[in-house]
């Protein structure tokens, strides 16, 4: 298939609170707090339509004059703070509107253009700013758009800093600063920010590994990495067939990447591919197609690298941490293998947090966020894709053979908007069923509700070995929602 490189390569640069049962995890997730309460900032950032209230020219401008406040007190140096965005048409005006606010304090906006999210993460430390901001939306349409931050570290900021922003932007403290002359911030723009970004990102590679006579489709959903992914793959020896790779501003996310991964798996079919890589608008997860054409989700990959760095002796622990999402089949083989598994909440920043508590280095959602913290600092669908890659190199076996690590348990999952969001073990018949669900399906079974932390909805999930009893409960439990909370 491919494997090791006959002479050296040369680099070309260019929350909330769930109930839940997971009974095999080696603990519950720990409670966080709820970011659905505050006023700006959701599970991952803010996040709305753009051009609508909290994503308007007028509120990202005070938004970025608190942002550059928050990050003044960290010394008397010149600060800087990286811009990068997705492709969205709405980029433009959000990129304005914050890089004005941040020069109106007195701090110098560094825009780098289109660029992954966790291209920014890279570069903010790379840089050494102060802090790196990503407009996108991620996997939302084109009409949405949102706000990640980064820390000089390059990991996203905690709840506690998020808190203090917000703070900042409802209070009137930055209405009393003005720089005037010298004192405004200057913007300017990094030309060789995609190679610097490139170049890092082959650094997940073995340097005697090249992927000559490996056939890849990677589809960029018409988002960030759109020259980066191919590039990089084209530079490490693969024959690349690019999709999703003609962003116009509109067609983000529309029919492809990492959510419609059956655009990608008919044309892996199709070219005879050996695999093929699906990114979101952003580029901050991945989901694969194998070379039968079957979907590969993040909890097969974590799976197959959490294999891979035990049998070298990197996987720190022998511990993968995962989200309440992930799905018990995974648990049992990852137990199996004696690997153990960790819960969080929701939210791939949650999962890092617990990675950097605990001193582990492999992390990630079944959605797709893989955070490997020997080679970044957030999700990067890139680097997941190379390890995946790499896995495959040195195993010297398809993909499809790799995803065989363990089979999924049935699952369904019933979302409800609902009208108040109670405590779910409070509200009698909604505890009722939950507890029968968790006791007749035993260690053979796990029960989750949870809310949405950025909308109105509850959501309900059931796993089991019997695929009848698992929506037998879930509907029992989705019906006792419907009756005290619904809309």
């Amino acid at each position: 298939m491919f494997g090791r490189s006959r002479g050296p390569c040369v680099d070309v640069t260019e929350r909330h609170t769930e109930d839940v049962k997971p009974p095999m995890a080696q603990e519950a997730a720990k409670t966080t707090p709820a970011p659905n309460q505050r006023k700006l900032f959701g599970t991952d950032g803010i996040r709305g339509v753009a051009n609508m209230d909290p994503m308007t020219p007028e509120a990202i401008l005070r938004l970025g004059r608190a942002v550059g406040r928050y990050f003044q007190t960290s010394g008397e140096h010149r600060h800087r703070i990286v811009i990068g965005k997705d492709t969205r048409v709405s980029g433009y005006m959000i990129e304005t509107a914050l890089a004005s606010g941040l020069c109106s304090m007195g701090v110098d906006p560094v825009l780098v253009g289109p660029m992954p999210t966790p291209g920014i993460a890279f570069l903010t430390r790379d840089l050494r700013a102060d802090a790196g901001v990503a407009i996108t939306a991620s996997h939302n349409p084109f009409e949405d758009n949102g706000i990640k931050f980064f820390g000089p570290d390059g990991f996203k900021l905690p709840d506690e800093a998020e808190a203090e922003i917000e703070e900042l932007v409802f209070g009137d403290e930055i209405d009393r600063m003005r720089p005037t002359a010298g004192g405004i911030g200057k913007a300017y723009r990094i030309d060789d920010a995609g190679g610097r970004y490139n170049v890092f990102l082959k650094q997940a590679v073995p340097k005697d590994l090249v992927f000559d006579g490996l056939r890849v489709v990677v589809d960029t959903a018409n988002g960030a990495a759109y020259r980066i992914a191919p590039a990089v793959l084209h530079e490490l020896g693969a024959e690349v067939v690019a999709i999703g790779d003609t962003p116009n501003g509109i067609n983000i996310n529309e029919g492809c990447g990492a959510m419609h991964t059956d655009v990608l798996a008919e044309r892996v079919r199709r070219e005879g591919a050996d695999v093929g890589i699906a990114l979101d608008g952003d580029a901050d997860r991945c989901m694969l197609v194998d070379d039968l054409g079957n979907e590969v989700d993040g909890d097969h990959i974590m799976a197959i690298l959490a294999l891979a760095m035990k049998r070298d002796g990197r996987l720190q622990e022998d511990t993968l941490v995962t989200t309440v999402m992930s799905n018990l089949g995974l648990e049992v083989a990852m137990k199996n293998k004696g690997i153990s598994m960790v819960r969080t909440a929701v939210g791939d920043r949650y999962v890092v947090e617990r990675m950097r508590e605990e001193g582990y280095n492999l992390g990630g959602e079944q959605s797709g966020h893989i955070v490997c913290l020997d080679h970044t600092t957030t999700g990067d669908g890139m680097i997941t894709a190379l390890m995946v890659l790499t896995a495959m190199g040195l195993a010297g076996e398809p993909l499809s053979e790799l995803a065989k690590i363990y089979d999924t348990y049935p699952q369904t999952l019933i979302n409800l908007r609902v009208r108040e969001k109670k405590e779910f073990r409070t509200v009698e018949p909604i505890a009722t069923a939950i507890s029968l669900a968790e006791e007749q399906l035993g260690e053979k079974g796990r029960v989750l509700v949870r809310y949405s932390g950025t909308e109105a909805l509850a959501r309900v999930m059931v796993e089991g070995e019997d695929n009848n009893a698992v929506e037998s409960h879930a509907r029992a439990i989705a019906a006792a929602v419907q009756a005290t909370l619904g809309a």
